[in-house]
């Protein structure tokens, strides 16, 4: 069983955030200003996952200007689950929370999602975008998949999250690096999901507001991922 962590404030904690990022330079220099501009003292780590569209060279100017506190450059393209791998091995946050480069998650939302951490209630606080949180109306299907994905998740893990594929996980800093994690892509959901309850962590799920985007507007995730995500499901739920 897990230690329960004291309450906290808000000046007294350190938040990490991760940011994998891959070809994403029309929006990485502003997902960085919204981060900042939120009210917490953090550290921000962005992992470059081989970008070839000039990512890689406003990662460098941000880290110059001090807008960043790390850039981490993977030598191949491998995914979301080693970008935040590398970054959570590099944090030193009580929270990490991973945030992704796309700006389809707002960090408006993080007073809600670090407030059962803060208070000591809950090791790990996941977002959902079913629970009431304004989102953008777009793919039935992949509501439906990740419904389906979501429940096959519940039915191992024996918990009864709405949106298990979610970007929004916060955790505590000291479990998330805790973790042994070595999914390499998508299946970085399923698998911190399934780690996180194989350790019995008090896990919490609260609305998060969500601003999907079109494939023409860069949208990365297919019907393959979700069949990865589909064998996570099974890999890390039934075999330790």
């Amino acid at each position: 069983m897990l230690a329960p962590p004291a309450p906290q404030k808000n000046t007294d904690v350190l938040v990490s955030v991760l940011i994998p990022v891959y070809n994403e330079a029309g929006t990485v220099a502003e997902i960085v200003d919204r981060v900042r501009a939120a009210p917490y003292r953090m550290e921000i780590i962005c992992v470059d996952d081989c970008s070839t569209d000039g990512t890689r060279e406003i990662l460098a100017r941000l880290l110059s200007d001090a807008r960043i506190n790390q850039a981490i450059y993977q030598k191949n393209n491998r995914g979301k689950g080693a970008a935040v791998r590398a970054a959570i091995s590099a944090s030193q946050g009580d929270i990490v929370i991973v945030q992704d480069a796309d700006l389809e998650y707002s960090p408006s939302d993080w007073p809600v999602l670090f407030e059962p951490l803060l208070q000591g209630k809950a090791d790990a606080v996941f977002g959902s975008r079913f629970l009431g949180g304004t989102h953008r109306v777009l793919y039935y299907w992949h509501s439906v998949g990740n419904g389906l994905l979501t429940t096959l998740s519940n039915m191992f893990s024996n918990l009864n999250l709405t949106d298990m594929e979610c970007c929004y996980k916060a955790v505590r800093g000291d479990l998330a690096r805790q973790l042994q994690l070595r999914s390499e892509r998508f299946g970085f959901e399923p698998e911190i999901t399934a780690r996180l309850a194989r350790v019995n962590a008090r896990i919490f799920e609260v609305p998060v507001s969500y601003s999907g985007r079109t494939y023409q507007e860069g949208k990365k995730i297919t019907w393959r991922d979700g069949m990865a995500a589909l064998f996570h499901i099974l890999r890390y739920n039934l075999f330790r």
